[in-house]
């Protein structure tokens, strides 16, 4: 697994497996703040492009991916800085999908609900679920060992 900070360059060296598709683990690490949500989103993206996983056939997977990270990251900083000093974003591509996962030291687990039409936030969750879902992936909030939270999504590889 290749850890990354956002403060230097990413440089991802796919491994291939036989059928020509990338695979392996990436961990991106940056402090829980305003700034390092487009910081974040831009290494992903970065890594996506080295993997041969932007553009053409790709175009949908990498523009939901990027909206995924930008939701979670969002949140992290929004709701759990207080107790989490950094955000770590881990992307896995292999066995025909591609997972990014957000984890934080903030013990709630939210759940993906409707928010009201006048609410202003209260949407990324449930937008994050949605976009898994309509790509034909899924989406979890899973409890850490030292009691803060990853959520996660996968989203299939085009065919």
């Amino acid at each position: 697994m290749k850890r990354t900070s956002v403060t230097e360059p990413l440089v991802a060296e796919p491994v291939e497996k036989a059928d020509g598709r990338p695979e392996g683990v990436w961990r991106i690490v940056a402090d829980a703040q305003e700034a390092s949500v487009p910081r974040v989103r831009h290494a992903v993206r970065d890594l996506l492009r080295a993997q041969g996983l932007a553009g053409g056939r790709y175009l949908d997977l990498t523009d939901g991916l990027l909206l995924i990270v930008s939701e979670l990251v969002t949140n992290v900083v929004a709701h759990a800085a207080l107790l989490t000093p950094e955000v770590t974003c881990e992307v896995a591509i292999g066995a025909g999908q591609v997972r990014v996962a957000v984890e934080d030291g903030h013990p709630y687990r939210p759940k993906a609900v409707q928010s009201d039409e006048e609410q202003t936030g209260g949407r990324g969750l449930m937008l994050v679920k949605s976009i898994s879902l309509a790509a034909g992936g899924s989406c979890d909030v899973e409890q850490t060992g030292d009691g803060g939270k990853v959520i996660w999504a996968s989203l299939p590889l085009p065919g």
